[in-house]
């Protein structure tokens, strides 16, 4: 039973910005810290500080010597069951990360070397070089401490959907970054089947770590073993006698483990204590965070079925143009184009409030593009976020409904925007008053309307959109500035 389904929210998966998990069982998906890092937005920002402050917290009581700190901060870290994130068989039972874990993964850090000498850098690096660290006892770790941001994302998401959240429920451990403590409190959440559940962004999850332990061993620690032991013509090394390697000294991977050990974890903290640059040089052959989640992945992991694009785009079509049914427009085209920009455009706010209030925005996407049309936008342009203005208009749009959104940009916020509306009479004269926008310095702004959607979704349905390039939105943007 999905969160979806038990509150009967008639949407599915691709136009809902946390991830849809099942309310009874956990499902394999985990929370990543530099997926968080990546998110330019107050909320991302927020998380990021308090990752960056609990780390230092710990790995600052440590070198400093004060362990009774250290193991307070880590004695308060539990399995967040109430997220349904991680590797629970069967109904989600909190068997991971809690007080035994803790105490490990403390002892650990206080005898790690990579500590001492400040080569522990990130919480991403304990997954490499702390034993009792794993994916997904380290996706635990950074629930726990953006447990507060959760929460406000999770209340944020109930009002927008209309979930409805019962009273004084018990938050959790919330980590305080200016005490370095945590704090406790009673919260309003969703609680199916009394049971309490914390949201989670789907822009944030991954299948995987970054950083993958087995690949650090295979092929930089063995890899760099066999050069060493090569370099002494050690009893390892054999030479080739035949074939085209004929006369390479070479030593079998396998004898190697024999020698120094087959466990990934223990072999490689233990090497990389020795040769701290071989840790350094992995990072940065692996400094690219992966990106977001796709549909289809997120959709292997859930056994889900593919976006009805179909549907999304029927659920606009069939609303009559009109002011009347212009609340209802405005839902139809943020589910269609959820699912339509994810994972490059994502967590969309709806009436975001500007100016204290004086002034609101339809909708409002965070850009989280590493590759394709936005992220070259951002790259060009100030595009860190993206607006949206919806015109159930069964006229033609003017110069005030270009106006109004241009005046919501900022080199700060963003300067590129997007109205929809359900038909454009006169696309010429239209496009006219954009590039004069443009020309002015106004900002960016590309009109959409029903036959543009579906041209969207053409391009989504033959995997054109897989490399986020949206050649539809490119052409509209080229003739604002050639």
């Amino acid at each position: 039973m999905r969160v979806s389904k038990f509150y009967k929210l008639g949407r599915s998966q691709p136009s809902l910005k946390f991830i849809d998990v099942d309310i009874d069982r956990d499902i394999k998906l985990f929370v990543n810290a530099r997926a968080v890092r990546l998110l330019e937005s107050e909320w991302g920002d927020h998380c990021s500080h308090l990752l960056a402050s609990f780390f230092e917290a710990v790995i600052g009581s440590i070198r400093n010597g004060d362990h009774a700190k250290a193991l307070s901060v880590l004695s308060q870290l539990k399995e967040p069951n109430e997220t349904h994130l991680g590797l629970s068989k069967g109904k989600s039972d909190g068997r991971g990360l809690g007080p035994e874990k803790a105490q490990q993964i403390w002892k650990a850090l206080c005898s790690s070397k990579a500590v001492k000498t400040g080569l522990l850098s990130d919480l991403e690096d304990t997954v490499l070089l702390v034993d009792g660290v794993s994916v997904d006892i380290l996706s635990d770790i950074i629930t726990n401490i953006i447990r507060g941001p959760l929460i406000t994302f999770t209340q944020n998401a109930c009002e927008e959907y209309d979930i409805p959240m019962d009273d004084e429920v018990a938050s959790g451990p919330v980590w305080n970054p200016k005490t370095l403590s945590w704090d406790e409190d009673f919260v309003q959440l969703p609680a199916p089947n009394a049971e309490k559940l914390i949201l989670v962004p789907k822009s944030i999850v991954r299948i995987s770590s970054d950083f993958d332990v087995g690949m650090y061993y295979r092929h930089y620690v063995l890899e760099a073993m066999k050069q060493e032991e090569i370099a002494r013509n050690s009893e390892l090394v054999f030479t080739v006698k035949s074939g085209k390697n004929k006369g390479k000294k070479k030593v079998y991977k396998t004898e190697l483990q024999e020698k120094y050990g087959s466990e990934a974890k223990a072999v490689s903290i233990k090497y990389t204590d020795k040769n701290p640059e071989l840790l350094k040089k992995y990072k940065a052959d692996n400094s690219a965070p992966t990106p977001a989640l796709s549909h289809r992945q997120i959709a292997e992991v859930q056994e889900l079925p593919p976006p009805d694009w179909e549907g999304l785009m029927a659920a606009v079509r069939d609303l009559e143009p009109g002011r009347k049914a212009a609340y209802l427009y405005e839902d139809a085209i943020t589910d269609l184009l959820a699912a339509i920009f994810y994972p490059v455009l994502v967590d969309p706010d709806k009436q975001t409030a500007l100016h204290d209030g004086l002034k609101r925005v339809d909708l409002t996407f965070t850009n989280y593009a590493r590759s394709g049309f936005f992220e070259w936008l951002a790259r060009h342009y100030s595009c860190s976020h993206v607006f949206i203005e919806c015109k159930n208009f069964g006229e033609e749009l003017g110069n005030p409904e270009i106006d109004q959104i241009a005046m919501r940009f900022s080199k700060e916020r963003g300067q590129f925007g997007i109205v929809v509306c359900r038909d454009i009479e006169d696309r010429a004269r239209l496009d006219q008053r954009c590039r004069a926008a443009a020309q002015d310095g106004h900002g960016y702004v590309v009109v959409l309307a029903d036959d543009d959607l579906e041209k969207l979704i053409s391009e989504a349905q033959d995997h054109l959109l897989q490399r986020h390039e949206f050649p539809t939105l490119k052409a509209e943007f080229d003739k604002l500035i050639f």
